[in-house]
């Protein structure tokens, strides 16, 4: 059984508090789930104001589904944040 782990860490620039990052990351959490049924969590950086690490887990019956879902996932993220973006690493297990 294939996992995948996709890492998204995002730069918020224009965050000023807890409140607003966590709007944020909320929206991209919620997209996520929703279109590609994934789990999505905040891994790092919670008390951060303009930082954000955010997980994707994906399980599926095949390598290329996983890798698939993951591709399109973070292809989402980055046409939802694209100058937020810092770096994005998918790894397959």
């Amino acid at each position: 059984m294939p996992v995948g782990l996709l890492t998204i860490e995002l730069h918020l620039p224009y965050s000023h508090s807890l409140k607003e990052k966590r709007l944020v990351i909320r929206k991209l959490q919620d997209r996520l789930r929703a279109r590609f049924n994934v789990a999505v969590s905040e891994l790092d950086f919670q008390d951060t104001w303009q930082r954000s690490l955010i997980g994707v887990a994906a399980v599926a019956s095949a390598d290329a589904v996983v890798e698939s879902t993951l591709r399109a996932a973070d292809d989402e993220a980055l046409s939802l944040f694209p100058s937020e973006i810092v770096r994005s690493e998918m790894t397959l297990l």
